[in-house]
């Protein structure tokens, strides 16, 4: 409803813009996007099916990677299918309901990832410095908390961020949004009612996950590599510094490529626009495009099965 000062009271619809100043090249933009889009559900699910039907990776530190897979997989799809429909078919209108649940879901994966890097971390950490008990610490019990409780904290913490803009703010400056997805702060800017309570709340809910999963991942890397380093042999040495370098990596790409957009998106009011929007939609789809890349050549028995698969594809009679 438009009252007369222009504002919208209570909008059905929103309207995505995509990414603001390069709409003439969106559709070019999609392409790249698509393709990371394709070999990420590929390779996640190639992942997934090979931890399933293994037998010897059904181990903790496996079972972590196919959540991680399984997260990877929906946070992409949560996004890009919406994100190709106004880049190639200008698809741009999006219920408001729909936007909130599109927000939600993304915000929750997002977090859900967090804490399954984090219970990676804390495996190995267990797996490396204290190895006699790791299988007794790490049961199937417990990797089913861990996993229903990474789920848990992620809807409920991101929940009241998106009940705050549902029953509080009502009043928009306009309907158009200035972005290729639904993302917290490009709707809660919006609206023309003061939104420092949405501003505190969605900090406090990105520095309690974030701030608490890259502590205690940093303070379990560093006694791995405290523990490592103390090792007397250099192949023991090599061999436990090797198990980690996949989740090393994983763990820099995603929160490193997360804090950029987070701070550029919310201090960097210099920074162009279009800048920020690309940041944040690589910042979702990188990490699902790189995680099965990088723990398909790094990690060797995932390597082995893929070349398993392949190998007897080409030669079905041996």
């Amino acid at each position: 409803m438009l009252r007369p000062n222009g504002s919208v009271f209570m909008p059905s619809v929103l309207t995505l813009v995509g990414i603001p100043g390069l709409q003439s090249v969106q559709c070019w933009i999609g392409i790249p996007f698509c393709f990371m889009y394709l070999m990420a559900v590929i390779g996640n699910t190639l992942i997934l099916v090979i931890i399933k039907y293994e037998n010897s990776l059904h181990s903790p530190m496996y079972i972590f990677l196919a959540m991680l897979g399984a997260t990877d997989i929906t946070l992409s799809t949560c996004i890009l299918p919406k994100m190709l429909g106004i880049f190639w078919f200008h698809l741009t209108e999006i219920s408001f309901d729909a936007c909130l649940l599109q927000m939600w879901l993304i915000h929750s994966f997002q977090a859900t990832e967090s804490g399954v890097l984090l219970a990676m971390a804390l495996d190995r950490y267990v797996a490396i410095c204290n190895p006699l008990r790791h299988a007794r610490i790490f049961s199937q019990k417990l990797l089913t908390h861990i996993g229903i409780g990474v789920i848990l904290r992620a809807v409920f913490l991101v929940a009241p961020c998106i009940v705050l803009i549902k029953y509080r703010l009502k009043c928009y400056r306009t309907t158009v949004v200035s972005h290729s997805y639904c993302e917290h702060m490009a709707i809660v800017k919006l609206a023309t009612e003061d939104i420092r309570i949405n501003k505190i709340l969605g900090l406090f809910v990105a520095f309690t996950i974030l701030g608490f999963d890259i502590s205690f991942i940093t303070l379990s890397y560093v006694q791995i590599f405290v523990t490592v380093f103390q090792l007397r042999h250099k192949e023991a040495r090599l061999k436990a510094f090797n198990t980690c370098i996949a989740h090393i990596c994983v763990f820099l790409q995603f929160y490193l490529l997360g804090f950029f957009s987070f701070f550029t998106h919310r201090f960097g009011s210099h920074i162009p626009p279009y800048i920020h929007i690309l940041l944040s939609s690589l910042y979702l789809l990188v990490p699902p495009f790189l995680n099965p890349i990088v723990y398909g050549v790094k990690t060797k028995q995932i390597r082995d099965h893929v070349l398993k698969m392949i190998f007897s594809k080409r030669h079905p009679d041996h």
